[in-house]
């Protein structure tokens, strides 16, 4: 039950992101899309791996991953700026 609460945790903060990108209220790049995404992907991924889910694992790791590298660059463009 515990895992179900955090896979629906994970899913509402993916939607949420999602949902506010194509209002055009953040935008894909911004800092906070890309903390949804890595968050809530993030813990999708954990359960997918305890519950032993491999495609649906393969898929939240790369989600992740895609959220981990837009946020580094994101903060790597804005250092190089300064």
């Amino acid at each position: 039950m515990l895992t179900e609460m955090f896979a629906y945790l994970g899913m509402l903060l993916i939607l949420s992101a999602f949902f506010l990108e194509t209002q055009n209220k953040i935008h894909s790049k911004a800092t906070t899309y890309l903390l949804l995404m890595a968050i809530g992907s993030g813990i999708l991924a954990i359960r997918a791996f305890l519950i032993q889910e491999w495609a649906f694992f393969i898929l939240e790791v790369a989600w992740f991953a895609a959220a981990i590298l837009g946020f580094y660059t994101r903060i790597s463009s804005s250092e190089n700026e300064s």
